[in-house]
């Protein structure tokens, strides 16, 4: 019997983890990254002495990594040097003062007590709300290819949809409004549906789930960095046997008789496979790797879908210490209405002010920066659009991104107290949704790909196989289960669970361990 071959198109964090599990699965893979390095929107830019991440720099959900390590045959000990944040997060509002420092367990607790009185009983109940619906959609929604119903009949499922139901109907800010009056507590709960690609006037309360890994179990970092966590799934990869190939950018996937025969590359050349894996952008790969007539998801459907948020990014290499900011900083308006209305609206633009995100991972790490320096990552939220431009380094990207990027910086320097912050700067790169277009083919320019809002989640979601082509799987945060590190590597297993014919609900067995196939270099 002949082996088995695969090629996987895109060196992000779910081509290399389709890689190195299907490459335990017995196939002989090729990975095609069409740039000059690996890791896709988990990548790493270095300068001067700085390290930055460019793209995920929250580690939550672990459990979905340790399953990934343990199906290689390793562990999250064994490959990551993880350590818990304190606090989480710190939250700037406009207009209130001093921020407030966020912590997991009863340091929550106490926290919305001494903000709201009473809200620490009720942020008790919400938590265990919040437990209640992530182990559901981890057992029942997250790991389900939706090849079949059988998972969403389930019994035990069905008698839950009673209270299921009213959690899809109504969205997420409404249901943290009916439970607390605090401003800035509604904030802090309603603002991971950003890590959702959405807004929490748009997301469905289901979402609430995601104050459980944060408010609950707490947030990590990997020292090092993000890119340590790409660089491990690599290592376990290659270790498998998979072969990756950068500056190797695909023009085409080849089909025969409606199924995929290989790819054809930018420079002509042809490699064959029994099996082509995207995990390209989806509406990349959809209207520019295949023919009109091999489209499952052609240009009419992507124009009824919503792409979630561009995002401008700010990578600053700052002269002296920051301790105005923690290793995670959010700065929230206002009048948050406005602010996702200035995103996601029929008048998109950009917030003026913004809500915005600031990363210092020099607060744990000083790896990330050269001695009596801070590394600063600074994530503003903007619409989708390319027409913004690109970025560049030492303000050598488009005018309007330079201004806005000016703009964030003076608000954080005005919000957070560091008057001086512009004139500290020593490094600089900006980045923006014609970047996220030009170098990732990311629909739109979007930061993180389709949106979660009810109608473009779980099975109504793309899909992990084409349609219309056998042989033609996706992986990545286009497609199921969604946006996200772990919902990558959940997205390569669901490629593998489909090959298995396996329609359960659930996540694949785990090996029984042997000794560890990788480990931190």
């Amino acid at each position: 019997m002949s082996e088995r071959t695969a090629v996987v198109i895109g060196a992000g964090i779910a081509g290399l983890a389709a890689a190195g599990l299907l490459s335990r699965e017995g196939h002989r893979v090729t990975v095609l990254e069409a740039r000059a390095e690996t890791g896709g929107r988990a990548g790493t830019w270095e300068r001067d002495g700085f390290r930055f991440d460019t793209g995920p720099s929250w580690y939550l959900m672990p459990e979905v990594f340790e399953h990934f390590f343990r199906l290689m045959g390793t562990d999250a000990e064994t490959e990551l040097d993880l350590v818990p944040l304190a606090p989480a997060y710190r939250v700037y509002a406009e207009g209130r003062g001093d921020p407030l420092d966020v912590a997991a367990g009863r340091a929550a607790t106490a926290l919305f007590e001494r903000v709201e009185p009473g809200a620490g009983a009720r942020l008790e109940s919400y938590l265990e709300s919040a437990r209640e619906a992530y182990e559901l959609a981890a057992g029942r929604f997250l790991y389900d290819t939706y090849a079949s119903a059988s998972g969403l009949l389930d019994p035990a499922l069905l008698r839950r949809l009673p209270r299921l139901l009213p959690l899809l109907a109504r969205p997420l800010a409404s249901h943290v409004r009916r439970r607390f009056a605090d401003e800035r507590l509604r904030q802090i709960l309603g603002y991971p549906a950003v890590f959702l690609g959405s807004s929490p006037y748009r997301a469905p309360s289901l979402y609430h789930l995601m104050s459980h890994l944060d408010l609950a179990e707490g947030v990590r970092y990997p020292m090092g960095g993000f890119g340590t966590v790409t660089a491990a799934v690599e290592r376990l990869a290659t270790a498998a046997g998979a072969r990756i190939e950068t500056d190797a950018p695909v023009a085409r996937i080849l089909t025969a008789n409606g199924a995929a025969r290989g790819v054809r590359l930018a420079d002509g050349r042809e490699l064959a496979a029994d099996l082509v894996v995207s995990t390209a952008d989806l509406h990349h790969t959809e209207t520019a790797l295949l023919g009109e007539g091999e489209r499952t998801y052609p240009e009419s459907w992507w124009r009824r879908r919503g792409p979630g948020p561009g995002a401008l990014l700010v990578m600053l290499g700052v002269r002296g210490a920051l301790p105005q900011l923690a290793h995670h900083t959010l700065l929230f308006t206002e009048d948050w209405r406005e602010n996702f209305d200035a995103i996601f609206g029929r008048a998109p633009r950009i917030p003026r002010p913004a809500s915005m995100y600031v990363c210092r991972p020099s607060a744990t790490d000083p790896s990330t920066s050269p001695p009596g320096h801070e590394n600063l990552f600074v994530l503003v939220p903007v619409p989708a659009d390319p027409a913004m431009g690109r970025g560049g380094v030492d303000r050598g990207g488009d005018p309007a991104v330079e201004a806005a990027a000016d703009l964030a910086i003076a608000q954080l320097s005005r919000w957070c107290g560091i008057d001086d912050l512009a004139e500290r700067v020593v490094v600089r790169r900006t980045a923006a949704p014609g970047d996220f277009a030009a170098d990732l083919r990311a629909w739109r320019g979007g930061a993180l790909g389709l949106e979660h809002t009810l109608l473009q989640s779980a099975m109504f979601r793309p899909g992990n196989a084409s349609r219309k082509v056998a042989g033609l799987m996706y992986a990545g945060g286009s497609v199921l289960p969604g946006i996200g590190l772990p919902m990558c590597l959940i997205s390569a297993e669901l490629v593998v669970k489909r090959l298995r014919g396996d329609r359960s609900a659930g996540p694949i067995a785990e090996p029984p361990r042997t000794e560890a196939a990788g480990g931190r270099r």
